[in-house]
């Protein structure tokens, strides 16, 4: 007599309908759109130097979204990553006027950006406050700093070299924030989706209790989670202050928004563990080729931001429905 075993697999097998059904398979096609509908409107937007500028419109911002995508997907939030860089700008302005060099302000910025980002994660978990409160906090602290020093004026005095870092070119042809975007972007991806760091900053998402009892060091992870935010801003405030040439305490003003909306387009559950990097890097693709195009037709600044919005609602409510729908089929198959 033979016995046989069967296998029973860890997951599901795959389905087009479940390949197509992707966040990420979904953005690839809602990139497609936006190309397409902006080349149709414009002659210029398919030129490789239009397209390769108009990355310094996103850049900055896409660097953020990265370690804003792992404090997510861990169940916090970090409302205060515009202020934290006009608090570097601000320490890097001082810094330039008192003789600093390039190297020595871009430490400035990064240093300080990771004291901004570890104030805020210490207080979130040394005294447990929702991290949405305490960032809120902090973002009002942070930039009323800049306000207080800088009052109505700016500073401009930074060395003669100083643009390169925000303003060149490699090749001639790419610019440097973009090449410092998907760097790290391929960092962080194999950060979160290949290691064990990755799969503990999932599980802290979907149940920090459970990942307590498991042995993970929750608040260390979110302690160095917002330490990490902190250093990206920095790192945007450095390249930012370079391509803009000047410090003003209204610097990236607003900027959170458009962070935490990538993050969420890019299909990063607002409630925390779930969500990959390609998604976040197709999303940030998305949003700057779609408001790079209503730049060339001369749509106002406010309109876009109405736009940014509608996305933001969107992406939160979309997959609400399709889940809904979903289920409704499964109930009545």
């Amino acid at each position: 007599m033979t016995s046989r075993h069967t296998a029973i697999p860890d997951r599901p097998p795959w389905t087009v309908g479940d390949f197509l059904l992707r966040w990420e398979v979904m953005l690839i096609g809602l990139l497609a759109v936006v190309v397409t509908a902006n080349s149709l409107i414009s002659p210029y937007f398919l030129n490789m130097y239009s397209l390769a500028d108009s990355t310094f419109n996103f850049s900055e911002k896409a660097i953020i979204a990265l370690s804003m995508a792992l404090v997510i997907i861990c169940r916090d939030i970090d409302l205060s990553v515009a202020a934290i860089i006009a608090l570097a700008s601000t320490a890097m302005g001082l810094a330039a006027e008192a003789g600093a060099g390039v190297p020595m302000l871009a430490v400035i910025g990064i240093v300080v950006g990771i004291i901004a980002g570890g104030v805020n994660g210490a207080i979130v978990t040394r005294f447990a406050v929702p991290a949405i409160v305490v960032t809120i906090g902090t973002m009002s602290l942070y930039r009323g700093i800049s306000y207080i020093v800088l009052g109505d004026t700016s500073l401009s005095e930074y060395p003669a070299d100083f643009w390169v870092l925000g303003q060149g070119y490699a090749f001639g042809l790419i610019p440097y924030e973009f090449i410092i975007f998907l760097v790290l972007a391929a960092i962080m991806a194999f950060v979160l989706h290949g290691t064990v760091i990755g799969r503990n900053i999932y599980a802290i998402g979907n149940n920090p209790t459970a990942a307590q009892f498991s042995g993970i060091p929750v608040d260390r992870y979110r302690f160095c989670l917002f330490t990490l935010n902190g250093a990206f801003a920095g790192l945007s405030a450095v390249l930012l202050t370079s391509r803009i040439g000047s410090t003003r305490p209204n610097i990236a003003l607003g900027w959170e928004l458009e962070v935490v909306t990538v993050v969420v387009l890019g299909g990063v559950s607002i409630l925390g563990g779930s969500g990959t990097i390609p998604g976040v890097v197709l999303a940030v693709l998305v949003l700057g080729m779609f408001t790079f195009g209503l730049g060339l037709i001369n749509v106002p600044g406010i309109v876009m931001s109405i736009f940014i919005g509608l996305l933001l609602i969107g992406a939160i409510a979309l997959p609400i429905l399709l889940r809904r729908a979903m289920e409704r089929l499964r109930s009545h198959s």
